[in-house]
């Protein structure tokens, strides 16, 4: 079948088919041996005319052991065959105690493929495909086949599923019939979703950075008034005596900055009594007592203006407000492991508007306003309920109720997103990521806590958004650059790469490509990986449901893979129209 070797280029070899010598198989993507000397170098055919075999090299054989990448190139004098039984073994990998099947090679009669372990689960992940190619097919398998393992069990395992159409409840629901310790547990955003626990987002836990997300901020000054904010609402929520004395003197200090201000007496009254609409106290507001020198007037009375254009009590509503004033206040910090809600969250926002000269600089008081509207949105719109939480805990005990289940431990922890828009999702899939991360950064013993998230439709949440810009940082970017150190693994599921972060897609180790047919993301991969072919990239396009191209550190070659139907199966096929339709 091989002839003479005639032609050697940087990476390819071009072989003579022997005349008269029928191809005996479809040699398509079948890898071979050239035995030249003491050299043993694989190659893969990439195409095939009526005389030329195009055949690229991959590596050598190097003590009965594969090595990725040559030296030194075959001499043409070297003897070209199919390689052998033990060699698709040594080039899919073999089963052994560190390492677990992912499915079976279509172009060697269904020969298990078998990958290790910590090469594919220590590294960044990228699953791309169209839509219905078996994206959450192949991620529904692959888990099953962790769990099914017999060598190493997973019990201490954290994988976290951000889950955007609902579609893994179905597959893992049962992961407790593999092992009564193996356990899976749902959070979810359907109210309709008779298994699994509400969403909850403890508003406490939340810094500068995540209400940012939340609030959608774009300007640095706005993180000043987050801040701002944060502090108050901690001051607020000890509801002691000192929290009364803050709201006065807040109010008494916004109302002296008006006093002084260049406005003419009408305007001011109308600054003074917005700031009453918004903010007050039972001892100070604008019903409340102000003593004079022989009589007492509410304290919007005092705001009488006379003939000459001035407040008749200018004296005395200058000494009224004088004495909530307290400096000595603004020094206090409050303690940050404090419970309140989001509505005590708004309230300070209030307080924040009046404070710190934000009324007489118009931009940043505008820039505020953004804010106080899109949280306002948030407190009396219909997600205000996951922020509901009782009562109070700790960032370290919120993440471990998160595994919990019943007193067990819970390896799979999905979070259905459903039934949220794409701004809730990326901000929910945003903060549980930096709230992982940010507990993996603190522990103790480095990576002693692997975590594995997995983001389905990631290009609607890993993106390249104003993060950078506003917070210095993108959190799926820093924990795709530092994650792997501390034991954070972030796994990319999308039908549309071309839309996910760049440095995201940069710093994946491991692909797994299904079907693609859309010549930007065809485009964008090709550019962005500098690991993969185009003769890979092209390789997909043919490839049946179910069926990928795998290539990267936990893969000798790369390779095609015809994975398992996942039992059971994610909801994620097609409707049955023509059941639907009968009578």
């Amino acid at each position: 079948m091989f002839g003479k070797i005639v032609y050697i280029s940087d990476n390819l070899a071009h072989v003579e088919i022997t005349d008269g010598v029928p191809v005996a198989t479809n040699l398509m993507n079948m890898h071979v041996v050239f035995e030249d000397e003491k050299k043993q170098i694989v190659g893969e055919v990439e195409d095939v005319d009526q005389k030329i075999i195009k055949i690229r090299f991959l590596g050598e054989i190097v003590n009965k052991e594969f090595v990725g990448g040559i030296i030194r190139k075959p001499t043409l004098s070297a003897k070209v065959r199919i390689v052998n039984q033990e060699e698709v073994a040594m080039l899919v990998g073999e089963k052994n105690a560190e390492s677990f099947y992912v499915g079976t090679s279509p172009l060697y009669d269904k020969f298990p493929i078998h990958v290790d372990l910590n090469e594919f689960f220590s590294n960044h992940m990228a699953i791309f495909g169209n839509s219905g190619s078996g994206k959450s097919y192949g991620v529904a398998r692959l888990l099953q086949n962790v769990f099914q393992n017999k060598n190493v069990l997973p019990f201490k395992s954290n994988f976290f599923i951000f889950d955007a159409y609902g579609e893994y409840h179905n597959a893992f629901t049962n992961l407790s019939t593999i092992n009564n310790n193996f356990n899976f547990k749902i959070y979810t955003t359907n109210m309709n979703q008779d298994k699994g626990q509400k969403l909850e987002i403890p508003i406490w836990l939340l810094g500068v950075d995540e209400i940012a997300m939340l609030l959608a901020a774009e300007e640095h000054t706005q993180l000043l008034i987050i801040e701002r904010m944060l502090k108050l609402a901690r001051i607020f929520a000890e509801d002691s005596d000192l929290s009364l004395r803050y709201k006065n003197h807040l109010i008494a200090k916004a109302i002296m900055s008006i006093l002084y201000s260049n406005q003419n007496s009408a305007s001011k009254r109308n600054d003074i009594f917005s700031i009453f609409a918004t903010c007050s106290t039972k001892h100070f507001n604008l019903e409340a007592p102000v003593q004079g020198i022989g009589y007492v007037r509410k304290f919007r009375e005092c705001f009488i203006v006379d003939k000459s254009g001035e407040f008749m009590e200018s004296v005395l509503v200058t000494n009224y407000i004088s004495q909530f004033l307290d400096e000595e206040l603004e020094k206090h910090q409050p303690p940050r492991c404090i419970y309140y809600t989001i509505q005590d969250l708004e309230k300070a926002l209030e307080f924040t508007l009046i404070s710190e000269g934000l009324l007489r600089n118009e931009k940043t008081y505008n820039e505020a306003v953004t804010l106080k509207v899109r949280l306002h949105g948030v407190v009396n719109g219909e997600y205000a309920k996951f922020f509901d939480v009782p009562k109070y805990t700790s960032t370290e005990n919120f993440i471990a109720s998160l595994v919990s289940l019943e007193g067990k431990k819970a390896q799979i922890v999905n979070f259905n997103l459903e039934d949220v828009e794409d701004w809730f999702g990326k901000f929910v899939t945003k903060i549980f990521n930096k709230m992982l991360f940010d507990f993996a950064k603190q522990l103790k013993e480095r990576a002693s806590i692997p975590i594995h998230i997995f983001i389905e439709e990631a290009h609607r949440y890993v993106q390249n958004d104003r993060d950078v810009y506003l917070l210095g940082y993108n959190i799926f970017e820093r924990v795709a650059k530092e994650g792997r150190k501390y034991g954070i693994i972030i796994n990319l599921i999308s039908q549309r790469p071309v839309e996910i972060s760049e440095t995201v897609i940069s710093q994946c180790s491991n692909f797994l490509i299904f079907k693609m047919n859309h010549p930007r993301d065809l485009d964008y991969i090709r550019k962005m990986l500098p690991n993969i072919s185009a003769e890979i990239v092209e390789k997909q396009k043919s490839l049946q449901p179910g069926t990928c191209v795998a290539f990267g550190k936990a893969f000798k070659v790369p390779m095609i893979i015809q994975m398992d139907l996942p039992n059971p199966e994610p909801h994620s096929s097609n409707a049955d129209v023509v059941s639907r339709w009968k009578v």
